[in-house]
């Protein structure tokens, strides 16, 4: 039968340390994985093929061991109990993860997997987050080595942070929060593909790192500057696009504009939009209010067929490819918002940013605490009745505003 150990490599690496790996014998030939893992000699049980107290990460670095050498052994009796006999080279091909062991290696697998996936929006961001995680190590970094004193560090060099090549400023509470979130997620990928273990977390626990996204203010057009939207028109026809779209979106309780580039004529059935929202597939069906139907006769003109798409922005697009449509929705949405906040809202007297998402916020506004939650739930599309009280609970204000002033009315005027 085959051997399987853990040992520690004589040769030294240029900061003296040495690497972790699994040895395997079989019929007196070995082969060797590394587990992505350094240590210093003096740090090193070779008798008990541990890693000595002295290391500051033994108790966690003893689990991911214990835990890779398991794995090995159960393995190699998987195979060496099948009918064919196999090599050490042939178990160390079995045993071996597909990706590199070591952090930036799962961060790239990680990233891929998302390509692979269609996820445009989360990709580009995360991929740029690790970037800013490398460009703070300076190098790579073995799972065990990111401990929660090297993210309170990671969090210090990120609050001094300077963003931006023409408008330079400091990363927001959110943004820096999106940096140790990407790290998790990247942790989260590596113990599916069975390289680490959720003892070697630097997150959660009574001593790891806490991760807690800060609110967001969610504010949208008022009544009166919607009704101000509504009356504005444009010659230029990609301003007043820019403002049908935005509107159509209002018209739908705030549907993703990346919902709304998607609709087709075919999902209007008998004055009614049956559609499946993007993000999560939930199918429902809504009226077509009178408001939207008089922005759907405007573009009807430029159907071709019963199944063309309502909005011209996507065509062209191969909807088959999902990275490359969620591409394409970016740019677009990011071109409607330049639009918006350049032209549409200074002729509509509208102060501050003006953006496609914020017709979601505005109907959210507007509907405060007068609607039924479930109602709100199916209006949102939200396939959880939790995600739409917390959403909601950004617009109701009525109770605490009534609260303040009951106390308030108890302070009488002097005469």
């Amino acid at each position: 039968m085959a051997s399987v150990k853990i040992i520690l490599r004589k040769r030294a690496n240029k900061d003296g340390t040495h690497a972790l790996v699994l040895q395997i014998i079989k019929d007196r030939k070995k082969s060797i994985i590394h587990l992505g893992h350094h240590v210093k000699k003096s740090d090193w049980d070779d008798d008990k093929k541990q890693v000595k107290k002295s290391h500051p990460n033994s108790a966690r670095l003893n689990s991911f061991l214990l835990t890779k050498h398991s794995e090995a052994l159960s393995k190699v009796l998987e195979e060496e109990t099948g009918k064919t006999p196999v090599s050490a080279k042939a178990l160390k091909n079995k045993i071996k993860p597909k990706t590199g062991v070591s952090f930036f290696a799962q961060a790239q697998d990680y990233i891929d997997t998302l390509q692979k996936a269609g996820k445009y929006n989360r990709y580009i961001a995360d991929k740029s987050r690790i970037k800013r995680f490398k460009e703070f190590l300076k190098e790579d970094i073995s799972f065990s080595d990111i401990t929660p004193g090297l993210l309170d560090k990671y969090y210090a060099f990120l609050k001094g942070y300077i963003s931006g090549k023409v408008n330079k400023k400091k990363l927001s509470e959110r943004t820096i929060v999106n940096h140790l979130a990407v790290i998790r997620c990247v942790f989260a990928h590596a113990r599916r593909n069975k390289v680490i273990t959720k003892a070697q977390s630097p997150f959660g626990g009574d001593d790891g790192t806490k991760i807690k996204f800060p609110d967001s203010t969610k504010t949208g057009p008022s009544e009166d500057a919607i009704s101000r939207l509504e009356a504005l028109r444009f010659e230029d026809q990609r301003h007043d696009h820019a403002r049908k779209l935005w509107l159509f979106s209002f018209y739908f309780a705030g549907m993703r504009i990346s919902d709304v580039l998607r609709l087709r004529w075919s999902d209007f059935v008998n004055y009614r939009l049956v559609y499946s929202m993007g993000k999560n597939n939930k199918v429902d069906s809504l009226k077509v209010p009178d408001k939207a139907v008089q922005i759907l006769k405007h573009y009807e003109q430029f159907r071709e067929n019963a199944d063309d798409l309502v909005f011209p922005d996507l065509k062209g697009v191969d909807f088959k490819d999902d990275f490359k449509t969620q591409k394409a929705i970016a740019f677009k949405t990011s071109a409607l918002d330049k639009v918006l906040r350049t032209f549409v809202a200074p002729a509509a007297g509208i102060e501050g940013k003006l953006t496609m998402h914020m017709a979601r916020h505005s109907f959210g506004e507007l509907a405060g605490d007068a609607i039924p939650i479930q109602m709100l739930q199916k209006l949102y599309r939200h396939s959880n009745v939790a995600t739409t009280i917390g959403y909601q609970s950004n617009f109701i204000h009525k109770e605490a505003d009534d609260a303040l002033d009951t106390v308030l009315k108890k302070v009488k005027p002097i005469p």
